[in-house]
Formats: C-alpha cells, structure tokens, sequence
C-alpha cells in the first residue's frame, strides 16, 4: 500500500502526532481481549489480534527503522519470519494459515516489542536528520497501513467470536436506536466525461492514481444502502434459490457454501438475528444489510430491476457528500440506521480492482502490496462502522475477492437512464 506523492505531506512534528494517535487506538482496541482471545484464528483470510499489533509493528521497523537508522538493533530478528505479511522482497514469511498456532512470543512480548519501536521511532523522528521529510512519509504510511490493520483486527475477531457458542460480545451491548425506514429514491447524474483518482492533495495509496479523464454515460445513484428490510424481502421472494438471479461462479458458490442469507444471520422465535461485535442482536430493519459477497450484492440488484454502481459512478455521486458518518471512532461497531452516504458498510461496485491508465507499482518491497492484487477483486468504496475517518477520502478504494464476507461488505443500488 504505497503513498503515491503529495503537494504538502506531513511535518515531522505532524508525523509524530499522528503516530502517537493510531497505536493509542489500537491498544484501545485490544483493551477487552484476554491472551486467549489475541491469539483466535478461525479462517486463513483472517489473523488473530496479537499477528495485527505485531506486524504493524514490523512494518515500521522493516521500512524505517532498519534502513534509515544505522543503530537501530531488532529486539528479536526472528520476528520479521513471524510478523511480515505479503512482502516478498522482504524475505520469507510464516504460512497464513498458520499464524493463529505462533502462542510464543506471548502477548506481553509483542506489546514490549511495540513499546520498543515506538521509542526507537520517536527518537528518529527527533533526531533532527536531513531526511527527516522522508522519514515523516513513511511514518504517515505506516500509520495508514496500521488504520487498515485496525478494521481487520476487529472484523477478523468478530468472525473468531461467532465460532464460540456463547456468542461472547466484545463491547458492551447497546440498544438500536428506534428509527423509521427510509423510502429508497434516486437522484439522477448527467455524467460526461469526468476526472477520477487521487489529484495529490494530502494522503493516498498508489492505486488510487493517477488522476484521469472517463466518460460516464448517465446514470441514477440510490439515496441510501441497502437495507436489511429490503434484503429480507429479497430472501422472502426465495432470492437465494432462484437461479437467473445469479453468476455462474456465485450459484456454484450459493450453493457450496449453502448461503440463504447474511453471513452471522438465523431465525429466532420468528425473526432474525444477527451476531455483532456487540454480541447477539435483532435485526435492524432499518440498518443497511452487511457481510454479504459481491455474488449476494450482485443477484439482489438483478432482482431489484437496478445494478451496481461503477467506482467512477460511486466516486463521481461522492463528490456531492461531505465525508461523514458511522466510523470506527464513532465506536458503535456496526452498522446504524439513518442511510448516510458514508462510512456503515463498504459498497460494492461492478468495477474490478485493476490499475488505472499509467499506473505504475514502485520499486521495492514497500511497492508490492497493491499492483500485484490487481486481479480477481472487486473494488468497494465508502468505508465503514470499522473504518477510521482519518482514512476516508472520495478516491480511496478497497478491494475484496466476490465471495468474501466477513468484512463490513454492503451495497448501494444504481440504475441506467
């Protein structure tokens, strides 16, 4: 997840704060967890607690503290085996699938581990360097990296969590605010031919650039998400069973993965409910629908007479809408009634995550997360309950293979004119 350049990054001072502000909220994330809980893996596509505080840790030592300060010594060398992720160049890594087995180093190991290098980095940013600049760049992205982190660690903890059968809560529960639905319209774009991607202006990864000209033919954006209301409905009509609804590939997978209905849903006493991070709950209604694929989202608006937005479509209606809404520092930790443009659930859009026109990966290990990802994924835009705000601009793009579902994966409706 490379930062492409900026007009004005951030001062040494700036990404200092900064850092002191993120690692504050991951500890705070990780106030609730006992050991048992830090180290729960339930799939290969999630970590466990204490793998995400470790290798955001990593990131700053391998890519800062290593090259740029000659006396900086590693308190365990071994961790960069346990702790890197994808980073090929940046030497072997332990298997995935397996990160959930490591109980050693403990809990207590991988927080001293983050004290230290935080120490280590707050005397590199104060040391007073000529490369100072950069090294404030980086430290700007390693914080990104460890906001994305954060999201995961709570989504991949849910997931763990709805394994056990005590259906434990990681907050303290908390009543749904009693709302009313939200009659779904659509406002109508006249399209042409518009700029898309990131103009340089403050913080971005790579793949939101360069900046270039699309047509977009015209087109009608919904007013709000997808709402569980109108998803029990979809399942009311039989939505999971009837076939014309859907790809090839997601019937297959509807199929063998025996979907009929959100991920965490069941029937109870005659309604639904749903596994939160707040613990077991109703469905809201009125909330927007969450943890459904790419395949679900894709059937549903078929079913609907309407489609999925383009990323040049959902990042063209975004200009229109300041960016707030239900974030991760809102703290609710899941989706909220109300239809905000932003933030409750990732939308997905039809356009697959490939690169834009002169997209070129950067050199380096620090260049590999996203172009080689460039394939088999859908883009999602618009954040959600898990996602820091710091994070959000109309550009950013997030990416998911179509049948994944445990992340905060909804949708928004669009319509040709």
């Amino acid at each position: 997840m490379t930062q492409i350049a900026q007009t004005a990054p951030l001062a040494p001072n700036e990404a200092a704060s900064l850092f002191e502000t993120v690692r504050a909220c991951t500890r705070d994330l990780v106030k609730p967890l006992g050991p048992e809980d830090m180290v729960l893996q339930s799939m290969e596509d999630a970590s466990p607690a204490k793998w995400h505080l470790a290798h955001t840790t990593w990131f700053f030592e391998e890519f800062i503290l290593k090259p740029r300060d000659a006396g900086y010594v590693s308190p365990d060398d071994r961790f960069a085996f346990l702790f890197n992720s994808y980073y090929v160049q940046a030497g072997p890594r332990h298997a995935r699938d397996k990160r959930g087995l490591v109980s050693r180093p403990t809990v207590d190991d991988v927080m001293a581990y983050r004290s230290y290098v935080e120490d280590a980095l707050a005397s590199l940013l104060n040391a007073g360097r000529d490369d100072t600049p950069e090294i404030a760049g980086l430290v700007e992205l390693g914080c990104h990296h460890e906001m994305q982190h954060q999201e995961l660690l709570v989504t991949d903890l849910l997931h763990g969590l709805s394994y056990n059968p005590l259906l434990p809560a990681y907050r303290d529960p908390q009543p749904m605010p009693v709302t009313r639905e939200v009659l779904l319209q659509f406002t109508t774009y006249d399209g042409g031919l518009t700029e898309i991607g990131h103009d340089g202006e403050g913080f971005a990864y790579d793949c939101e650039g360069p900046r270039h000209k699309t047509y977009i033919a015209p087109f009608q954006m919904a007013n709000r998400p997808v709402t569980n209301r109108d998803w029990i409905a979809f399942m009311e009509d039989d939505g999971y069973q009837k076939t014309p609804l859907w790809l090839m590939d997601g019937w297959a997978t509807c199929q063998r993965e025996g979907w009929t209905a959100p991920l965490y849903w069941w029937q109870q006493d005659g309604a639904w409910w749903t596994f939160t991070l707040r613990g077991p709950q109703p469905v809201n209604l009125d909330a927007p629908v969450v943890h459904v694929s790419y395949y679900e989202a894709d059937a549903f608006a078929r079913w609907t007479g309407a489609r999925l937005p383009t990323e040049a479509e959902w990042e063209l209606s975004a200009r229109d809408h300041p960016i707030s809404g239900n974030f991760l520092d809102n703290k609710a930790l899941r989706p909220l009634p109300g239809g905000d443009f932003w933030g409750d659930v990732w939308e997905w859009t039809q356009s697959p995550f490939t690169p834009y026109p002169g997209f070129r990966p950067p050199e380096g290990a620090i260049g590999e997360y996203n172009g080689k990802f460039m394939v088999n994924q859908f883009v999602l835009r618009g954040g959600s309950c898990a996602t820091p705000l710091a994070q959000m601009r109309p550009t950013y793009r997030t990416f998911f293979y179509p049948h994944q579902r445990w992340q905060m994966l909804g949708l928004r409706l669009a319509k040709d004119v």
